[in-house]
């Protein structure tokens, strides 16, 4: 089998750039999967800007982004000169807690291509998916009422799929969407833990690219970028994609970066025994996701840049009160603990 899986690869692999302008051309909504704060992940979408543009997609939807900040965005990655504080600013606003450069990076490459067009041709615009949470006055505990104080505007997943709809669809428009992997799925429906379930497992079908896919089912393509899985039982993100087979086929070819569809294909028959295959027979890669893109093995990604300045215009006591996910992580008592959680993040990607 494994002969099969390299000659198909050989016959069909295209190089990252190349297979993700593929499928820009033959879907209108593309869906990349990324495990958050991975630098090879981020470099590659700055990067593909440009190309994006070329090929007529004009729109990057990005996660870590409020949409009440979309004007002060358009203005920034349109304007006459780059601001570093205000993309900084921007980020902030949405998440106090993610000091990572690459992520504002993708503003400062959008402004660069804007700055090179000529007068009265289209800007290329990066879209905002979600809004400004209000973590503020949350105790720590999740129940439906603290969740509605929190998510004062609803559901986020539809709220998602709502600007999806009025900015992409409806206006015939295309994009590539920079998400987490969850936010990502399509066909696939994710196994969550109910104890009132049949096996004790309930099916999650309300992601944005679930809800993307029940309505336009046509119009999406969902690609995972390399990335750990968890494991089964303990929930530790300790797995390798396919029970380690994906990893070992790209070492035959010397570990180069390229994409491939799985949907399909051989290599999406793959067997694959993480969480994801909870609740599901004969679990295989081409449930998962449409396509794959790898750079480089798990043990060579590297996080994101921590950027020292994040937060130098912001008091403290502002970046506490409106910490995220408290339930999760502790609220730092001083910066020095705050500086050592954002870099632990990315020091296990």
């Amino acid at each position: 089998m494994k002969s099969e899986w390299i000659h198909h690869l050989k016959e069909n692999m295209l190089g990252p750039e190349k297979y993700l302008i593929s499928k820009c051309k033959e879907y209108p909504i593309v869906l990349l999967a990324e495990r958050h704060a991975v630098k090879q992940n981020l470099d590659f979408v700055n990067n593909m800007i440009p190309e994006l543009y070329r090929c007529g997609v004009y729109h990057l939807g990005m996660e870590f982004g409020a949409s009440e900040d979309q004007d002060a965005l358009d203005e920034l990655i349109t304007g006459e000169r780059f601001d570093e504080e205000i993309a900084r600013r921007l980020i902030f606003n949405y998440n106090v807690k993610w000091p990572y450069k690459e992520y504002w990076d993708l503003y400062r490459a959008a402004w660069e291509l804007n700055s090179k067009l000529e007068k009265g041709d289209r800007k290329f615009r990066i879209i905002n998916l979600s809004y400004k949470y209000n973590w503020k006055d949350f105790s720590g505990v999740r129940t439906p009422e603290s969740c509605s104080k929190v998510f004062y505007k609803g559901n986020t997943e539809k709220y998602r799929f709502q600007i999806i709809e009025d900015e992409i669809i409806k206006k015939n428009e295309r994009i590539v969407i920079l998400t987490g992997t969850v936010h990502a799925f399509t066909r696939y429906h994710y196994p969550q833990y109910d104890e009132t379930a049949s096996n004790f497992i309930r099916f999650n079908d309300g992601f944005l690219g679930n809800l993307i896919y029940q309505s336009y089912p046509h119009e999406v393509f969902s690609i995972l970028l390399h990335q750990r899985f968890s494991h089964k039982e303990s929930l530790a993100e300790n797995q390798s994609p396919a029970n380690g087979q994906i990893e070992e086929l790209m070492a035959e070819f010397d570990h180069t970066p390229m994409g491939f569809d799985l949907l399909g294909t051989c290599i999406g028959d793959l067997k694959d025994a993480s969480y994801y295959s909870s609740g599901y027979t004969n679990f295989c890669l081409k449930d998962l996701f449409d396509g794959y893109l790898f750079f480089s093995p798990i043990s060579a990604l590297k996080g994101c840049t921590v950027d020292p300045h994040f937060i130098n215009n912001h008091r403290f006591s502002d970046v506490q009160a409106h910490y995220p996910d408290k339930d999760w992580a502790k609220v730092p008592e001083k910066e020095t603990d705050y500086w050592e959680e954002v870099k632990r993040y990315v020091t296990k990607v």
